[in-house]
C-alpha cells in the first residue's frame, strides 16, 4: 500500500484521495480543511483542489505555529493564500494554530474535528523522500493516521 501511494504522489501529475475512514467522501465537502506551509507543494494541492474549495461552505485556511517572514510566510501568514482563494469564490477563514509541543499532523487532524471538516487538503512530501522514510512526517503521518478523507498533491 505504500508503495502504491508514493508512487502515485512521485510518479504522476495528478492528486490522489486518501480515505481510510469508515465513512464515504461527500462528492461536494462543506467543510474543507486546507493545510498550508507556503510551500509549493501546499500550492499545487490549493489549485488542483479548487473544484472542491468552491463548493464548499467554508475552507478553512490552517497553518501550525506560523512564522512570519516575507520569504516564507510574507508579514501575515496565510493572507497570501487566502486572498487568491477568494478571488476563485471560495469562502475562506484563516486559522493559525499553537502547536504546543504536538506534532503538526496531530494538530491538524484535531482542528479539522473542530471545524467538522469532510476534507483536508494538502501537499504532501516537501521534504526529501529519503528524511520523510527515516525520520516520518506529516505527510507520512497524514497517510497512516487520519480517518477521514485526504487531498494531496506532491
Amino acid at each position: 500500500r505504500r508503495r502504491i501511494i508514493d508512487g502515485a504522489l512521485f510518479q504522476t501529475p495528478t492528486p490522489i484521495l486518501i480515505n481510510r475512514g469508515t465513512r464515504a467522501m461527500n462528492a461536494a465537502p462543506r467543510s474543507v480543511l486546507l493545510a498550508w506551509d507556503s510551500s509549493d507543494e501546499a500550492a499545487r494541492a490549493a489549485r488542483q483542489s479548487l473544484d472542491l474549495l468552491r463548493q464548499a461552505d467554508t475552507v478553512y485556511v490552517t497553518m501550525v505555529d506560523p512564522v512570519a517572514r516575507m520569504r516564507a510566510n510574507g508579514e501575515e501568514p496565510g493572507a497570501d493564500i487566502a486572498a487568491y482563494l477568494a478571488r476563485h469564490g471560495v469562502k475562506v477563514q484563516v486559522d493559525r494554530i499553537a502547536g504546543g509541543g504536538r506534532q503538526a499532523d496531530e494538530v491538524l487532524r484535531q482542528h479539522a474535528v473542530d471545524v467538522s471538516a469532510d476534507l483536508i487538503v494538502m501537499g504532501a512530501y516537501n521534504h526529501p523522500r529519503w528524511r520523510q522514510t527515516i525520520f516520518g512526517g506529516v505527510t507520512r503521518n497524514m497517510i497512516e493516521e487520519s480517518r477521514m478523507p485526504v487531498f494531496m498533491a506532491h
